[in-house]
């Protein structure tokens, strides 16, 4: 019987599906990079070179020592799953290899121009093989070395949509750095070197794991490392963890491994950072470096073709164990004394009465009388000069402000202004300025809010600025009000470009890693634009020159780092998103701290500062800046 005419489902070309399968495997040139880097280690390489040119997008070769390819290997190694690494679908739950999959030459040659040279210890002669887009152009003998030399030129030249998407040249090789330093890490017994434009990025000889770690990141992390081993018929443990005073917020490298593979698992994560309860503060990480051992047959790694989402076993069991063995570091090297604090004995800070800028010294009052003691005999009596407890305190007539007679209070009347918009439900005024929607933005509030640093306030806990009016309390975070006020300044010099800048008396040395380095060099510009000068004494030195002029009392070296984190976390190829970054950070870094004490004027500026945003509700990175405790709802409460 013959075909009907109307059959639409026929098979792709390879070519074609070799550039799908390069969706998945080829994001960018550091995906690149981490293919072939791993076949090299599987090859039995012992010195591994990477040489990139452009971030990656014109050229990465990789060179290594490895046992090298036949002539007929060569050619088939550009097939799809065609691999010497596996044999059946058993061998999947038993891999020593990195790869395993058979896709990620046949992708990368489906997308860019291969040319490869490799020779085998007992060939004579080697093999050259140039590719165009998966087409085989030529292939011929060649003298070359023991090993194999693969150059990928021209990524996604074929592809000119995928092309496009690749960013800056900086950002890519940023990318191929982060990918290179993860696979190092896991073979320190193997040489490593990567270049960019012919100039040495790093030089990694055979060394010990904590002596790589410190190649890579510096001497400096060195003091912060506490050793991690264990071994259960689970698992094996190795590594090394953070001390908790190392916790920072922004900056840490936290890394696991699994049978020498790097993977992502944020439920590990856990584990680790549940050690660290009540040892560092809110917010704060530490660096790790944790490797796993466990049956190849317990976890599978053929989840994603990046191989970073591994899945176990035996993960809760796993869970216990590690947050058990960090725990018990952190114990064995650090001797913590514990410390009772007597909460009587606590300090107050000091109040301020409102409009005065005088401080109100915290008074004890001692209980003498108990309602729920039966033998007590004792008279609650009244102090004859109560009055003068409550001079200089308004009183507000809950009356006359539902009815709109007295002193105008802050939300005038509750048919006009509904409250509950502040708490997130929202609401419109009778002239349709839009009040608090979840918390979003304002169209127009500083009517409402234009008297609201005359109103009486005070500072509760060195925390919260605290105001009551009408219809209750309002409750301000004065670290994050104050950020929110100075994002908004870092952003408008960010945009004027003003160079405001105070020179340094003695300069300060500053040391930044290779990624790091790569960062402050794609952000220097911004940085120079909030008054930072920094000049390049090589090795990752630079020499603090000159800082802005609004940081005083802050550790420039600390502060720099913190930005360089922030715009490591965000990305550098979009410019608005680094100036973002960068102003946020500074303005975290500088605002005013929990527990700083502030005088009635700070207070009144802060507030008038924080309500004449058109925003002022939310941090930039989404932190509630303040809220509304409701007249009602403190009824409630008795």
């Amino acid at each position: 019987m013959e075909n009907s005419t109307s059959d639409i489902i026929h098979l792709l070309p390879d070519s074609v599906a070799n550039q799908i399968a390069a969706g998945e495997v080829v994001q960018r040139p550091a995906s690149i990079v981490k293919e072939m880097v791993e076949n090299s280690i599987d090859a039995g390489a012992t010195n591994i070179q990477v040489l990139v040119t452009d971030g990656g997008k014109t050229c990465v070769q990789i060179i290594d020592n490895g046992k090298g390819m036949s002539e007929t290997d060569a050619r088939l190694c550009f097939e799809r799953h065609a691999t010497s690494k596996i044999q059946s679908a058993a061998d999947l739950f038993r891999l020593t290899t990195m790869g395993f999959r058979g896709e990620a030459l046949a992708s990368i040659a489906a997308v860019a121009q291969i040319e490869l040279k490799t020779r085998r210890p007992e060939d004579e002669l080697g093999t050259y093989i140039q590719l165009s887009g998966t087409k085989i152009e030529s292939q011929e003998p060649v003298s070359c070395p023991v090993g194999c030399n693969f150059s990928v030129k021209n990524l996604f030249f074929n592809v000119p949509a995928r092309r496009k998407f690749l960013k800056s040249n900086q950002t890519e090789l940023s990318n191929i750095v982060a990918d290179f330093e993860k696979i190092v890490l896991v073979y320190p017994n193997i040489s490593f070197s990567l270049y960019n434009n012919s100039a040495e990025i790093y030089r990694l000889p055979s060394a010990s794991l904590r002596q790589r770690i410190l190649d890579v990141y510096g001497k400096k992390i060195n003091a912060e490392l506490l050793p991690l081993e264990a071994e259960t018929s689970l698992v094996k443990i190795t590594g090394y963890v953070g001390k908790p005073e190392s916790a920072r917020k922004k900056g840490s490298h936290q890394m696991f491994f699994v049978n020498g593979r790097y993977m992502r698992h944020p439920y590990f994560h856990s584990a680790v950072m549940h050690a660290f309860d009540n040892l560092i503060p809110a917010g704060e990480h530490v660096s790790y470096f944790i490797y796993l051992s466990v049956d190849a047959s317990s976890i599978d790694v053929n989840v994603h073709p990046t191989k970073t989402e591994i899945k176990f076993d035996n993960e809760q069991a796993i869970w216990q164990v590690l947050s058990a063995v960090v725990r018990e570091t952190i114990g064995k090297y650090n001797d913590v004394p514990t410390i009772d604090f007597d909460v009587a004995d606590k300090p107050d800070i000091p109040a301020f009465r409102s409009n005065t800028g005088k401080v109100e010294q915290p008074r004890k009052i001692p209980v003498t009388y108990n309602p729920f003691a039966q033998t007590s005999d004792k008279k609650h009596s009244v102090p004859t000069d109560w009055e003068k407890l409550y001079q200089g305190v308004e009183t507000f007539n809950t009356d006359n402000v539902q009815q709109g007679k007295g002193k105008q209070s802050l939300v005038p009347n509750q048919d006009e202004y509904i409250v509950e918009g502040l708490l997130g439900r929202g609401a419109s005024s009778e002239n349709g300025n839009r009040l608090w929607s979840g918390g979003e933005d304002v169209v127009n509030n500083q009517d409402l809010f234009a008297d609201i640093a005359s109103l009486p306030h005070f500072q509760y806990k060195g925390r919260f600025i605290v105001v009551p009016f009408s219809t209750g309390l309002l409750l301000v975070d004065q670290h994050r009000a104050h950020t929110r006020v100075l994002f908004e300044v870092y952003m408008q010099q960010m945009s004027a470009k003003k160079h405001v800048s105070q020179g340094n008396l003695f300069p300060e040395l500053i040391q930044f890693t290779k990624s790091e380095e790569l960062t402050l060099q794609s952000v220097q510009e911004e940085l120079s634009c909030l008054g930072f000068e920094l000049t390049n004494l090589g090795g990752g030195s630079y020499s603090i020159n000159g800082v802005p002029t609004d940081i005083e009392g802050l550790e420039p070296a600390k502060l720099l780092h913190s930005l360089i984190y922030a715009a490591m976390d965000k990305g550098v190829s979009i410019k608005a998103e680094v100036e973002q970054s960068i102003s946020l950070a500074m303005a975290q870094s500088a605002a005013i701290v929990y527990g700083q004490v502030l005088t009635d004027e700070e207070i009144s500026n802060l507030l008038t500062q924080l309500f004449n945003l058109p925003t002022p509700m939310r941090t930039p990175d989404g932190k509630l800046v303040f809220s509304v405790i409701e007249h009602s709802y403190i009824e409630k409460l008795f």
